[in-house]
């Protein structure tokens, strides 16, 4: 997730200098055309003028879209971060410890331990890796039991549910207390689902596939249309306007995946260390982990 305000020009050309390139040799090609081709039939202006038009809204409604995915995983998120605190704050508060406070004790560490795994069981989820950082969390037991499953991240809630359910027939949690524990893990359970339908819900690629024409139409037609009046000062004018367009373009399509392991998506590896961090000092933990620093004061991962 990008956290600077200033633009880096040094990103922006090493992202776009291909781009950029296409489009110079695009428009060179289409003032060629004009100059060295006997062409008696005159372009309208009006061709590009509509079309261009047509474009600004098209390209504007495909980034609004891409912003709100990128906008509602980030909301998702940031209730996953305060939900996990107040299930820290509950669950290391509301057990009763008078009568086996060492095994009430152990039965806390899991529970806090076991939403630490499945953060970062969701977290691999939703990006696609295999990295099994999870799996530091739980016992030998809990982690062979997460090998049949399927989606470990729901798995571990199951795990968590009947570990409070057990809690509660041993009177270690009372009744109100219980309930108030388990809208937590309903609360999880939403944000999950949530989380995976954004992940796995596809952008119409129709959109990105006739966007790219109509743009590249754009360009052609504009160098034509505008090579008639200025010559070749069209390269020009058809590469500066036809940039504008594509990376305009661009910025909606790095928002359309937010859970992406990119720069401009969200800040999971960030977001999951700061969760971890409250939830052990919350449990009384010394040997906390650093946040997770940014690249370059640029962004965050």
């Amino acid at each position: 997730m990008i956290i600077s305000n200033k633009v880096s020009i040094h990103r922006v050309l090493t992202s776009t200098w291909r781009q950029f390139l296409a489009v110079i040799l695009t428009c060179a090609a289409a003032w060629a055309t004009v100059a060295y081709f006997d062409i008696d039939t005159e372009i309208p202006g009006l061709l590009p003028s509509v079309l261009g038009t047509a474009l600004a809204f098209f390209i504007g409604f495909n980034n609004n879209q891409a912003y709100d995915r990128w906008w509602e995983a980030r909301k998702i998120w940031g209730a996953i971060v305060n939900d996990s605190r107040t299930w820290a704050r509950q669950i290391v508060q509301y057990p009763d410890r008078t009568a086996n406070p060492e095994n009430v004790h152990l039965l806390i560490k899991t529970a806090v331990y076991r939403h630490l795994a499945f953060l970062y069981a969701l977290k691999q989820n939703l990006r696609g890796t295999s990295t099994n950082d999870y799996r530091r969390f739980l016992s030998e037991t809990d982690t062979t039991y997460l090998e049949t499953q399927s989606n470990k991240a729901n798995a571990i809630l199951n795990l968590q549910s009947k570990a409070l359910h057990e809690m509660y027939c041993d009177d270690i949690i009372e009744g109100f207390r219980f309930a108030e524990l388990n809208k937590m893990l309903i609360n999880f359970t939403d944000e999950t689902g949530k989380s995976e339908r954004i992940a796995n819900t596809v952008f119409p690629t129709t959109y990105n596939y006739y966007t790219r024409i109509f743009i590249w139409t754009f360009i052609v037609f504009f160098t034509l249309v505008t090579a008639q009046s200025i010559g070749a000062w069209s390269v020009l004018a058809g590469a500066l306007t036809g940039y504008v367009f594509l990376t305009t373009q661009k910025i909606g399509q790095s928002l359309l995946n937010p859970f992406d392991d990119i720069h401009t998506g969200i800040a999971l590896n960030q977001i999951t260390r700061t969760i971890e961090i409250n939830m052990l000092e919350t449990l009384g933990e010394t040997d906390i982990p650093a946040p997770v620093t940014s690249v370059n004061g640029e962004y965050i991962m």
